[in-house]
């Protein structure tokens, strides 16, 4: 509210209500101005978060569908090495937390007991939901960023791989292979930005190529392996013809793989399929798993380095880490 009425970015509004240098006393004023009609607070604990390091950062990660009992999404795993390793070159300890989405005050331990000087997110459930609560941690002043698709009206500072050239790829690799008919499968809503990117690129490789998108060929999945095999059977049982996958993400392309299995049909004979993320898996399954990879050592130390900016009151900005395709078994035909 108060960056709408002042007409300034919500960083901008957090550094005017902690006296940063960087925004000039023009704007401060009219943004202390506003406040004080709205009859805005600062929070104290958000402040001391800032002004007393504890030379510590807090990951959090949150609840996500997993093939095993872990509750959290592989892909998250392997970035957890790179972020370790950023932070220890920098002087910097992580502290590791799993939390669940429905809880609203899970950045408040860390940020009110000063914990940690910052917060990385990774995972988030639905960003409809996720996504107020990413308002009113900005409007608090906290420190953080998070993991996820990059969009040009998010209040958040965000870290991404280019999710939309990622699908594009794959789809583009898919239609070299011989596909005509290029089935999807991902929850593509703005409740998952990320597989709705994906499955942006996925319509443009195929109008490209001249193409119809046909709404037949799309299952709703989220990001696990029994959600792709219920997809992939969907399609079957709507008896859709198709003779490739586009998974939103390996797990999803794993659990396709498996129904396609069931009902008699072969990868990559049949049906081509193609993932997402590069998870260790996808090298092992078998057929191996064609992917897009997203760059899990260059974005943890760009996690890193971004929210030592935001607790230096550095200008940041949001990144995007292309990714690249890895070619295996699954669309070799």
């Amino acid at each position: 509210m108060i960056a709408h009425l002042a007409g300034v970015s919500q960083p901008t509004v957090s550094r005017a209500l902690r006296g940063s240098s960087m925004v000039n006393e023009l704007t401060r004023r009219r943004i202390l101005k506003i406040a004080n009609e709205l009859n805005y607070k600062v929070d104290k604990h958000a402040s001391s978060l800032r002004s007393q390091q504890s030379g510590t950062l807090a990951l959090l990660f949150f609840e996500d569908p997993a093939p095993d009992d872990s509750l959290i999404n592989p892909f998250f795993v392997s970035m957890l090495a790179s972020i370790t390793r950023a932070c220890a070159q920098r002087g910097y300890d992580l502290l590791i937390s799993f939390q669940q989405p429905n809880n609203h005050d899970w950045q408040a331990s860390y940020e009110e007991s000063k914990k940690a000087d910052g917060i990385i997110l990774l995972g988030y459930g639905d960003y409809l939901d996720y996504r107020e609560r990413l308002k009113f941690m900005v409007e608090r002043g906290t420190h953080f960023v998070r993991w996820g698709a990059v969009a040009p009206d998010q209040p958040e500072v965000s870290v991404g791989c280019d999710n939309f050239q990622g699908g594009r790829d794959i789809v583009r690799h898919l239609i070299e292979r011989g596909a005509k008919r290029i089935a999807f499968l991902g929850d593509a809503t703005a409740s998952s930005p990320e597989f709705l990117e994906r499955h942006r690129g996925y319509r443009a490789a195929i109008e490209e190529n001249r193409g119809k998108v046909d709404a037949k060929l799309q299952a709703g999945a989220f990001s696990s392996e029994q959600s792709g095999f219920e997809a992939a059977t969907a399609l079957l049982a709507g008896k859709a013809k198709f003779d490739a996958i586009f998974a939103a993400s390996d797990l999803i392309a794993i659990g396709a793989i498996k129904a396609l299995r069931e009902h008699g049909l072969r990868v990559p004979d049949d049906v081509l399929v193609a993932g997402f993320d590069d998870i260790p898996l996808a090298g092992f399954v078998d057929p191996s798993l064609t992917t897009a990879q997203q760059d899990t050592k260059r974005a943890g130390v760009v996690l890193v380095d971004t929210l030592l900016k935001l607790i230096r009151d550095e200008p940041v900005e949001n990144r995007v880490i292309p990714v690249s395709l890895v070619l295996r078994k699954s669309t070799a035909r």
